[in-house]
């Protein structure tokens, strides 16, 4: 036997021993992830089929339930106050995840990079995430009152002409205010998330490109932006997902506030709450706010989709 057949023999030998220590890894994976795996089916994917065969119903409180197809879907498609609603989320999630990105990179490469008090820094700019939604939103609609808000009080000192007025009143300085506060909120968790993904970027690769004679916007756009890519990927999907499924902002600053094209200034979540629980003794009420979630569930996949299409983590 030569030397090249022993060497090939030992070849196979090594792989067959390598593809079953990695089946057997893989089975004990399994195994681990089993208990996750049912925990989850039973908290996210019953109430979701749930959900799903609900909307195909005229479920209400108290009320028998009779399987009415696409009936509540159908309302949903004429539903002016619901696109209204629509229409206000999307302006809602396309302000603050632009706004909330854009500042959340500024703020990681500024915590990324040494500095005296760098740690203290990083402290501090987690206190607005830390804050409880409703308490931060409260606390801001308290600054915004026309009567003895921060706000109000500081135009009228620099003599702004209509000072006084109500902030969350008018529908457009009301779609600004609820998104300055989830921006002030939410910014730090981006930071924070990008931060995690500047961190696992090899430094030797920026000498590199100092050495090269890379300027500091190039290495930016060449070296940051496409390794921090999964970094980016995670931030808008998780800001996107939480913008349009948005509830607790707009339920404290406007609560069940009427909406209609040009004047509304509830979210999709606040609609469905609306049809579910404030019209629950209504015919078909469950029914229809299930309808309404589930739009809100496609629309969220749409989102998703194009994310994860436009910015793969590989490139082809």
């Amino acid at each position: 036997m030569t030397v090249a057949e022993d060497a090939s023999r030992a070849s196979v030998v090594v792989h067959h021993k390598r593809t079953a220590l990695q089946a057997k890894q893989t089975r004990l994976a399994w195994m681990l992830l089993a208990p996750t795996i049912l925990v989850m089916l039973g908290v996210a994917a019953y109430p979701l089929v749930q959900t799903f065969y609900t909307s195909f119903t005229d479920a209400a409180f108290g009320s028998p339930t009779r399987f009415i197809g696409l009936t509540n879907y159908s309302n949903l498609l004429s539903d002016q106050q619901f696109w209204a609603s629509v229409v206000e989320t999307l302006k809602f999630t396309i302000i603050t995840v632009v706004f909330e990105f854009a500042l959340g990179m500024v703020f990681a490469l500024i915590v990324n990079s040494r500095f005296p008090g760098r740690g203290a820094m990083r402290a501090a700019m987690l206190v607005p995430w830390a804050i409880i939604t409703v308490v931060n939103a409260q606390m801001w609609n308290l600054m915004f009152n026309d009567t003895y808000g921060v706000f109000n009080d500081l135009l009228e000192r620099i003599h702004v002409p209509g000072a006084p007025f109500s902030i969350t009143s008018d529908p457009t300085t009301a779609l600004v205010a609820v998104s300055a506060i989830d921006i002030w909120k939410t910014t730090p968790f981006v930071a924070l998330l990008l931060l995690a993904g500047l961190q696992v970027i090899p430094a030797d690769i920026y000498e590199a490109a100092d050495v090269d004679g890379a300027s500091k916007w190039q290495q930016f756009w060449s070296i940051t932006i496409p390794l921090l890519r999964p970094a980016v990927l995670v931030a808008l999907i998780f800001r996107t997902m939480d913008a349009l499924r948005v509830f607790d902002v707009f339920y404290v600053l406007f609560g069940n506030a009427p909406c209609f094209p040009g004047n509304c200034k509830i979210s999709m979540a606040v609609y469905a709450q609306e049809q579910i629980v404030s019209f629950a003794s209504s015919p078909g009420a469950e029914g229809y706010g299930a309808a309404i979630s589930v739009a809100i569930f496609i629309i969220l996949a749409i989102f998703i989709a194009i994310y994860v299409k436009a910015l793969p983590l590989e490139r082809s």
